[in-house]
């Protein structure tokens, strides 16, 4: 690897210091080119939108014992919240398997949070 494709910028350091090592290698690629004052206003955004993976997990355990789907309303899909409210978490099954893939579900999300955040600061640019 070249020294470019391993430097991340130190103003994504400095805001987004508690994200995973997959999410700021999207986001150091996805703002190749900003400016600080531009990553700065991106880390600002993206902070407020993002959901950390240890919240969903603590989210499906609770899950596990009080009101299944939950973690699926937080991470924005209403649908298979309602599903998973309704059959106890597609009989606990789809609660425990949403458990261990909690990662992956957080990871997805954020990685939909980081092209909305990129949007919306491409429509303030233009």
């Amino acid at each position: 690897m070249n020294e470019n494709s391993t430097s991340v910028n130190p103003v994504l350091l400095k805001y987004l210091y508690d994200v995973t090592p997959e999410e700021l290698i999207t986001i150091n690629s996805r703002t190749q080119g900003f400016s600080d004052d531009q990553l700065t206003q991106f880390c600002m955004i993206y902070r407020s939108k993002r959901k950390d993976p240890q919240t969903i997990l603590l989210l499906c355990l609770l899950g596990l014992v009080c009101v299944s789907g939950i973690h699926r309303f937080v991470i924005g899909q209403v649908g298979m919240g309602i599903l998973y409210f309704f059959t106890a978490g597609l009989c606990l099954v789809g609660t425990i398997v949403d458990a261990i893939n909690h990662k992956d579900l957080a990871l997805e999300y954020n990685g939909k949070m980081i092209a909305e955040t990129l949007s919306m600061l491409n429509m303030i640019k233009s």
